[in-house]
């Protein structure tokens, strides 16, 4: 019998629908966080192997792993790496992945982890506690690094403003420090819905943990470990990972849009389709939002593998004939 989750994740029940776990498949939760995706799969009788970098997350699992006789698996590395590091297990197909893109509600809830403003706390922000903190970024970075930071990835329409008072406010070492230092850089009334800290925390771990390129190349990894019918389900909560998303699903399924009538379809001289039964985005309904304001920003997104070679493989092979 499992324990009871800390948290429950966004889309839960959707994610489970899309995933459609069965008794002896085997499932890859690439961001186990809490455990609640994996909770959910292991009810279907599923066994699940799940990664996460972070290794307060490995060490609160491993409870969740003894109380279910051998059917979790857990793996401290990145999502990014889940073929690799299943390959060298010898596991080579999965029948689902699932993928919570973002900072967990267990790394968000503890202050001292710097992710969020909400508690003051030491300006970390490090999913795998390892490499360069928010304080040795904002401290060190020239301004136009800092502003080509929050333009890219927090997409603050004021970018180069905020990071010539950040420059200005060093050293800045604490959660609460760098919040103010934006709020009055951008002017803040407190009856406003979103704090204007929110995009530049965001981008600032964003940059940090590279979690753009951890997503990119999470999604080849699962395209690779999916046995055809194989199910991937996406949650992400901020619209440059969801276009991301979209943009590879779109892609792989072969529904980019073809050319002029007057030019040959673009679609017919590439691979064939890895993924088809891209759903549309589905979004937390008003009930869900009630009981986890988080849910809000979210999009899921759910597609199921064909039969057809990776797309990376495909290109390899095609390059070796020819």
């Amino acid at each position: 019998m499992t324990s009871i989750a800390p948290h429950i994740p966004v889309l839960l029940d959707e994610v489970v629908a899309g995933l459609a776990p069965r008794a002896g498949e085997t499932h890859v939760d690439g961001t186990f966080g809490a455990g609640g995706y994996t909770r959910a799969i292991l009810r279907s009788g599923a066994h699940v192997i799940a990664f996460d970098r972070d290794p307060d997350a490995i060490a609160m699992g491993r409870t969740l792993a003894g109380e279910n006789d051998g059917a979790l698996t857990l793996i401290h590395d990145r999502f990014s790496r889940m073929a690799e590091a299943l390959g060298e297990r010898g596991v080579e197909q999965v029948d689902g992945v699932t993928l919570d893109i973002g900072v967990s509600s267990m790394q968000i809830d503890q202050a001292e982890r710097g992710f969020s403003f909400q508690a003051d706390g030491p300006l970390d922000m490090r999913m795998e506690q390892a490499g360069m903190s928010a304080a040795e970024f904002v401290n060190n970075a020239d301004e136009a690094e800092i502003a080509d930071v929050l333009h890219e990835l927090g997409e603050e329409p004021r970018a180069r403003r905020v990071a010539r008072a950040i420059v200005a406010a060093r050293p800045i070492t604490r959660t609460a420090q760098l919040a103010e230092v934006v709020r009055r850089a951008l002017g803040h009334r407190p009856h406003e819905k979103k704090d204007p800290a929110t995009r530049t925390f965001q981008a600032i771990r964003i940059h940090l943990n590279a979690e753009i390129d951890e997503l990119e190349r999470g999604l080849a990894a699962a395209e690779r470990l999916l046995r055809p019918g194989g199910r991937l389900a996406v949650v992400s909560f901020h619209s440059i990972e969801d276009r991301i998303v979209k943009r590879f699903l779109r892609e792989r399924s072969g529904a980019n849009p073809s050319g002029s009538r007057h030019l040959p379809d673009a679609r017919s001289a590439g691979p064939r389709p890895s993924f088809e039964a891209v759903t549309k985005p589905v979004r937390a309904g008003e009930a869900e939002i009630a009981r986890n304001p988080r849910s809000r920003s979210a999009t899921l997104r759910v597609a199921r593998r064909t039969e057809a070679l990776p797309w990376g493989l495909t290109v390899q092979k095609e390059g070796r004939q020819g």
